[in-house]
């Protein structure tokens, strides 16, 4: 009998040894999915999958909810491939300013192009501007936050100067001239300027709830868009009786 328990015995224990073998060997199969998981994108759509967060986080939580944190926890990666791309915050509320004057260049342009009377294409920017503002109202906030900012980084400089160039050309077409954004006479600085307060400041108001006293005022059903034509086809001064 003893004889036999400890064959028995040692017949069980390959039994034992081979299920443990077959046990560890799986393992690596289980680490190797847990790893793809957490590591779903390529090294050059790591970048546009960052910044894309970012945006959606910007537009959910604000500019005080924005953080490299926050970012890499909304886009499901480490907390450090936000500073491997962009260095710091700065850096990535940079890079997402870009992204924003692109947006906004193209929905300039595209007003532009669906124009088909002067008038229409006189009034398409301006309300595109608005229509964008409305639309991303925290990537626009961030365009203009200079002080949090770094114009030295191509991708900022590149797109704001685009954005700038739109404008002059189109205060050109009004002008019926060409303007040139390197160098501008005073009337020509004075009339992009003129422009862009008329529509930033409108903006903003509408932004921040202040437009409301004023269309609650006007007649019933008038929108902030047909405030806006008014504004922007109303002579500058009234005229006087004769």
């Amino acid at each position: 009998m003893i004889k036999t328990d400890t064959k028995s015995e040692a017949a069980r224990r390959p039994r034992a040894s081979r299920k443990t073998t077959s046990t560890a060997a799986s393992r690596p199969a289980r680490r190797t999915t847990n790893a793809k998981t957490e590591a779903p994108y390529h090294h050059g759509a790591l970048r546009e999958a960052l910044l894309q967060a970012a945006e959606r986080v910007l537009e959910r939580d604000g500019l005080a909810g924005l953080t490299l944190r926050a970012v890499a926890r909304e886009a499901g990666v480490s907390h450090a491939a936000p500073t491997h791309h962009f260095g710091d915050l700065t850096g990535l509320l940079s890079e997402l300013a870009a992204v924003g004057f692109c947006q906004f260049n193209a929905a300039m342009a595209a007003s532009c192009d669906a124009a088909t009377t002067p008038l229409e294409a006189a009034l398409a920017r301006p309300k595109a501007y608005v229509a964008y503002a409305q639309a991303h109202p925290g990537m626009y906030g961030i365009m203009f936050r200079t002080e949090r900012l770094d114009y030295s980084r191509p991708a900022l400089h590149e797109a704001a100067e685009a954005s700038f160039a739109g404008l002059a050309n189109a205060v050109g077409m009004m002008r019926q001239e060409q303007i040139s954004g390197d160098a501008l006479t005073l009337n020509q600085g004075a009339a992009i300027a003129r422009a862009w307060s008329m529509v930033h400041g409108f903006t903003m108001l509408l932004l921040d709830g202040r437009l409301e006293d004023i269309l609650e005022r006007l007649p019933e059903g008038t929108t902030a868009e047909r405030l806006l034509e008014a504004m922007l086809t109303a002579p500058v001064s009234p005229k006087h009786p004769v």
